[in-house]
C-alpha cells in the first residue's frame, strides 16, 4: 500500500509540474509576442493613419503582435507586415498615396505585403537605403507608378521581389543583379521599356523570372543561361528580338519556358534538348522558321504544353511528340508544317482532357488512330483526305481539308494540285479518279481527227472573244469617261468602276494585295479565322507572309451593295487619322466579292476587351481597370471630334457602339466600322428632322453629329455600369430607366449602385466614374438639339475632375458660368434640360446614304462648321447647345430630392 502511495503521489507531482511548466512557456511566449519597442508601436500607429487603416484590422488599446492581422512579432520586435487586401477607411480613400514613411523605424523587418493594396505613387528611393533587413517585398497589384529605384539593389537580402500588375516605367534598372539572395522576380504587367539587364546573370539563386507584358526589346541576354535553379521563365508579350540562344538549354531545371508573343525570329536551337525537366513550352506568336530539330524533345518527356502557333515554322513534326504519354496541349497551328499523321498511336497517354489543334497548316494523308487520344481537336486547312474514322471526336474541326463526306472542305482542283506537286494521288474525295481506254490504230485516228476539230474550234472561239472583248473595253471606256469626270485619271487594272459621284484615288489606299495572297493569309478564309459577320461584310484574321498579322473584310456584292465598300473607300483616300483604323490595301480583281485589309488589332474591340480571360488557370475573366476605361473613352471622343468638327462637311460615323472600337497592343483606339460614314445633312433638313423628332416622331435621320453623341453616350454609360450592349430598344429603355435616376450633379455616392461591381476605385477615381456618368446622361438628353458637341465632352472627359469639382456647387455657380460658350456651359446646360427628362430611344434610320460624298480634311480645329446641330447663326446655336431655362432652379431642386 505504501508503495502504491507513493506512485500516486509521485504521479500528482509530475503532472502538477507540466502544468505549471506549461502555463510557464505560454506565458513567456506571450511576453515574446507583446511588442516591447515604442518607437515601432508609434511607426504602426503612423503607419495606420497615413493609409487610412481601419480599427477592425488595427484596433487601438490592444497589443498589436498579438492582435493587429497582418502583424506577425518576434523578440517584442515587428518582423512581418502583411495590408494584402485590407480595405482604406472613408477617409483614407480620398487621398490615397504611398504613404509608408514609418516603415524606415522597423530596423528588424523581414516581410512587408502590401498586394491588392492601393499605393498610387512611386517607390520612394529610401527603401534601398532602409530596408536592409528586408526579405521579401510584395507590391502587386497596389497601381504603383514612377521608375523602379536603383537603390533597390542594395537590398540583399531580399529573397522575393513582386512587382507585377502595376504601371512602371523607365528601364529596368541594372542594380537588381546585385540581389544575389533573389529567388522570384516579378515585374510581370507593366509599361517597362529597354532592354533586359545583362546583369540578371548574376542572379545565381533565381527560381523564377517573370517581365512579361511589358515593352522590352532587344535580344534574350545570354546570362540567363547560367541561371542553373530557375524553374520558371516567363518573357512573353515583349518587343524582344534576334534569335532564342542556345544556351536556354543549359536550365536544367526549368519547368516553364514562355517566350510567346515576341519578335523572335530564326531557328530554334538543338541543345534545347537538354530541357529535360521542362513542362511548359510556348513560343507561340512569334517569327520563328525552319524546321524543328528532330532530337528536340528528349525522351522520355514531362512536357504536358506546348504552344508554337503562329510562327512559320515547315518541314515534318518530329514523331516523337505523338509520343509524349503525358502531353495534354499539342498547338502547332498557323505554320507550314506538312507530312503524314503516325500510322498508330505510340503513346500509352490517357485522353482525358488532351487537346491538338493542328490547323492551318500542310498535313496530309489519311486521318489515324494517333487522334484518339486527344478530346478536342482542330485539323482545319489542312489537305487530310479519306474517310473520317469513328474515333475522331464529333466536336473535332476538319473544315477546308480534302475529306470525304464533310462539308465545307478544300475544291477538286486544289487538292489535286497539292498531291500533284508531291507526287501523290489525290483519292478524288473517295470517288473512282477517270482511267483512259487502251488505244487503237482507228482510234488513232479518230482521237487526230478530234484533236484538230478542237483546235480549230478553240481558234474560232478565241476571235470571237477578241471581238467582243474590243467592243466591252470601248463601252467601259465611254462609261468611265462619263462617269468619273474630269482630271481623276483611269482606274487601276483589276479596280471596278466606282458608281457616280465617287471619286476615288486608289494611289492613296495603301497596297494593292492579290486575291492569292489574301487566301493564304487567312486560310483560304477558313471558319477557324473567321472574326464575326459584319453588316458590310465577313471579317477574316490573317497573317501574310512576312508574319504581318492582319484583318480582312471579304465583302459580297450579291448580298451587300456595291455603294458601301466604294464609299469605305473614298472616306480612307481622303481621310487619315491616328484614331481611324489604318486601312493597309485592298484586293478589288474578283467580280463579285470585294476585300478591305486593315491593321490587325491585338486586343480586339471594346465589347471583346471589357472582360477578357484572365491568365489564371481559372476560366476567370479580367476586368478592365478605370484607367484603361478613362482611356478608351477619351480616345474614342478623339476620334469622333475629328469626324465632326475638323472634317468639311461633318462627318457622321452613324455606327458608334462598343464593336466599333477598336483597341490595339496598348488599348489605344481605332475606331471601325467605317462603311456607313458620311456627310452631315444640311441645316434646313436638319432643322427639320430635329423638330420633328423632338415632337416625338419615330424616325429622326442618323445623318446627324448629335446621333453620334447619342451613341457615344451609351458607350460611356457601359463603361461606368459594365453593360455595353444592349439587343433591343426595349432593353436599352428598361437599362436607362435602372441607371439614370442614380446619376446626379449633386450626390456623388448615388453613382456607386450601378457602378460595375468588377472596378475598385479609390475616392479619386470615383470622382472620375462620377464625373463621366455625368457626361454619358448629358449626350443621352432625348433632344438631339441639347446634346453637347463632341469636342465640349472630349474636354470634359480629359478634366473629368473639373466636372464634378466645379460645377456641382449649386444652381447659382451654374448659371453663372464664366463663358457660356465652354465646355463645362455647354455640358452643364445640356445637363439641366436632361435632368428631369424621360430617355427616349432614337430610332435608326435604315436609309442608307445615297450616291457619294466629299471628305474633305480642314485644318481649322473646333471650326463652328463641324458643329454637332447646326442653325443658322452661331448664338442661336450656342443657346440651343447651353439653354438657360428660367425654370432651371426647379429642377435642380428635384434633381436634389
Amino acid at each position: 500500500m505504501v508503495d502504491q502511495r507513493s506512485i500516486g503521489v509521485a504521479l500528482l507531482y509530475c503532472l502538477l509540474l507540466l502544468l505549471f511548466e506549461s502555463a510557464f512557456g505560454q506565458q513567456v511566449q506571450q511576453q515574446q509576442q507583446r511588442l516591447s519597442s515604442g518607437i515601432e508601436l508609434t511607426a504602426l500607429f503612423e503607419l495606420r493613419s497615413s493609409l487610412g487603416l481601419r480599427s477592425k484590422d488595427w484596433p487601438r488599446k490592444v497589443d498589436p503582435c498579438s492582435n493587429w492581422t497582418g502583424i506577425s512579432c518576434e523578440n517584442g520586435s515587428v518582423i512581418r507586415i502583411n495590408i494584402s487586401g485590407f480595405r482604406r477607411t472613408r477617409l483614407g480613400r480620398l487621398n490615397p498615396q504611398f504613404a509608408v514613411n514609418s516603415l524606415a523605424n522597423f530596423t528588424n523587418l523581414i516581410s512587408f505585403n502590401a498586394s491588392k493594396f492601393l499605393l498610387p505613387g512611386s517607390i520612394p528611393d529610401w527603401f534601398g537605403q532602409r530596408l536592409l533587413t528586408l526579405q521579401v517585398l510584395d507590391l502587386s497589384s497596389c497601381s504603383v507608378t514612377g521608375v523602379i529605384p536603383l537603390s533597390i539593389g542594395n537590398m540583399t537580402n531580399l529573397t522575393s521581389l513582386y512587382l507585377s500588375n502595376n504601371r512602371l516605367t523607365g528601364q529596368i534598372p541594372a542594380t537588381l543583379g546585385q540581389l544575389l539572395s533573389l529567388s522570384v522576380l516579378d515585374l510581370s504587367n507593366n509599361l517597362l521599356a529597354g532592354s533586359i539587364p545583362s546583369s540578371f546573370g548574376s542572379l545565381r539563386n533565381l527560381t523564377s523570372l517573370d517581365i512579361s507584358l511589358n515593352n522590352l526589346t532587344g535580344p534574350i541576354p545570354l546570362g540567363i543561361g547560367v541561371l542553373s535553379k530557375l524553374q520558371s521563365l516567363n518573357l512573353s508579350s515583349n518587343s524582344l528580338t534576334s534569335s532564342i540562344p542556345a544556351q536556354l538549354g543549359d536550365l536544367r531545371s526549368l519547368v516553364d519556358l514562355d517566350l510567346s508573343s515576341n519578335g523572335l525570329s530564326g531557328l530554334v536551337p538543338q541543345d534545347l534538348r537538354g530541357l529535360r525537366n521542362l513542362q511548359r513550352m510556348n513560343f507561340g506568336n512569334n517569327s520563328l522558321g525552319g524546321s524543328l530539330p528532330v532530337n528536340l524533345f528528349p525522351s522520355p518527356s514531362q512536357l504536358q504544353f506546348i504552344v508554337l502557333r503562329n510562327n512559320n515554322f515547315s518541314g515534318d513534326l518530329p514523331e516523337v511528340l505523338w509520343s509524349i504519354p503525358g502531353l495534354n496541349v499539342l498547338d502547332i497551328s498557323h505554320n507550314n508544317f506538312t507530312g503524314k499523321l503516325p500510322s498508330n498511336s505510340a503513346s500509352n497517354g490517357s485522353a482525358t482532357a488532351a487537346e491538338l489543334d493542328i490547323s492551318q497548316n500542310k498535313f496530309y494523308g489519311g486521318l489515324t488512330s494517333v487522334l484518339s487520344r486527344f478530346t478536342s481537336t482542330d485539323l482545319s486547312g489542312n489537305y487530310f483526305e479519306g474517310r473520317v474514322p469513328d474515333y475522331v471526336h464529333e466536336n473535332a474541326s476538319l473544315s477546308t481539308n480534302c475529306l470525304q463526306n464533310v462539308t465545307d472542305q478544300r475544291t477538286l482542283t486544289d487538292c489535286a494540285s497539292f498531291y500533284s506537286a508531291r507526287g501523290l494521288i489525290f483519292d478524288n474525295f473517295g470517288r473512282p479518279n477517270s482511267t483512259e481506254p487502251p488505244v487503237t490504230e482507228s482510234g488513232k485516228s479518230n482521237r487526230n481527227t478530234i484533236i484538230l476539230a478542237a483546235v480549230l474550234g478553240g481558234v474560232g472561239l478565241i476571235v470571237v472573244l477578241i471581238v467582243l472583248l474590243l467592243l466591252v473595253s470601248c463601252a467601259r471606256r465611254r462609261s468611265t469617261t462619263n462617269h468619273r469626270g474630269i482630271g481623276v485619271g483611269p482606274v487601276p487594272a483589276g479596280e471596278g468602276t466606282p458608281s457616280p459621284g465617287v471619286a476615288i484615288n486608289f494611289s492613296s489606299l495603301g497596297d494593292l494585295f492579290t486575291y492569292q495572297q489574301l487566301l493564304q493569309a487567312t486560310g483560304d478564309f477558313s471558319d477557324a479565322n473567321l472574326i464575326k459577320h459584319g453588316h458590310s461584310g465577313d471579317l477574316f484574321r490573317g497573317v501574310l507572309e512576312g508574319g504581318l498579322p492582319i484583318v480582312v473584310k471579304r465583302i459580297d456584292l450579291q448580298s451587300i451593295k456595291k455603294e458601301a465598300y466604294l464609299l469605305e473607300l473614298d472616306f480612307f483616300s481622303k481621310v487619315s487619322h491616328t484614331r481611324v483604323v489604318p486601312l493597309l490595301g485592298h484586293c478589288l480583281e474578283k467580280e463579285n466579292e470585294k476585300f478591305l485589309v486593315y491593321k490587325y488589332m491585338p486586343n480586339g474591340d471594346l465589347s471583346s476587351s471589357l472582360y477578357r480571360k484572365s491568365n489564371s488557370e481559372d476560366d476567370s475573366l479580367k476586368s478592365l481597370d478605370w484607367i484603361t476605361r478613362l482611356k478608351i473613352a477619351i480616345g474614342a471622343a478623339e476620334g469622333l471630334s475629328y469626324l465632326h468638327h475638323e472634317c468639311t462637311p461633318p462627318l457622321v460615323h452613324r455606327d458608334v457602339q462598343a464593336s466599333s472600337i477598336l483597341l490595339d497592343d496598348k488599348f489605344e483606339v481605332r475606331l471601325g466600322s467605317l462603311s456607313v460614314v458620311c456627310a452631315q445633312e444640311g441645316d434646313g433638313h436638319q432643322n427639320r428632322i430635329t423638330r420633328t423628332s423632338e415632337q416625338g416622331s419615330s424616325g429622326p435621320s442618323t445623318a446627324l453629329c448629335a446621333y453620334d453623341v447619342y451613341c457615344f453616350g451609351k458607350v460611356l454609360l457601359g463603361l461606368v455600369t459594365g453593360k455595353l450592349d444592349t439587343s433591343s430598344d426595349t432593353e436599352t429603355k428598361e437599362w436607362f430607366e435602372q441607371t439614370l435616376p442614380y446619376i446626379s450633379i449633386y450626390d456623388k455616392e448615388l453613382v456607386t449602385k450601378i457602378l460595375d461591381p468588377s472596378l475598385m476605385v479609390d475616392e479619386d477615381l470615383l470622382e472620375e466614374v462620377w464625373a463621366m456618368a455625368i457626361v454619358a446622361r448629358s449626350c443621352l438628353n432625348p433632344k438631339p438639339s441639347r446634346r453637347p458637341l463632341m469636342r465640349y465632352i472630349l474636354k470634359a472627359l480629359e478634366n473629368p475632375l473639373r466636372v464634378v469639382r466645379e460645377d456641382n456647387s449649386g444652381s447659382a455657380r451654374l448659371r453663372t458660368t464664366s463663358s457660356r460658350g465652354s465646355w463645362n456651359a455647354a455640358l452643364f446646360g445640356s445637363w439641366r434640360q436632361s435632368s428631369s427628362d424621360v430617355a427616349v430611344i432614337p430610332a435608326a434610320s435604315t436609309t442608307k446614304a445615297e450616291g457619294g460624298s466629299s471628305f474633305k480634311h480642314s485644318g481649322t480645329t473646333g471650326s463652328h462648321n463641324g458643329s454637332g446641330d447646326h442653325s443658322s447663326s452661331r448664338r442661336r446655336h450656342s443657346r440651343e447647345i447651353c439653354p438657360e431655362p428660367p425654370e432651371a432652379q426647379d429642377i435642380e431642386r428635384q434633381d436634389r430630392d
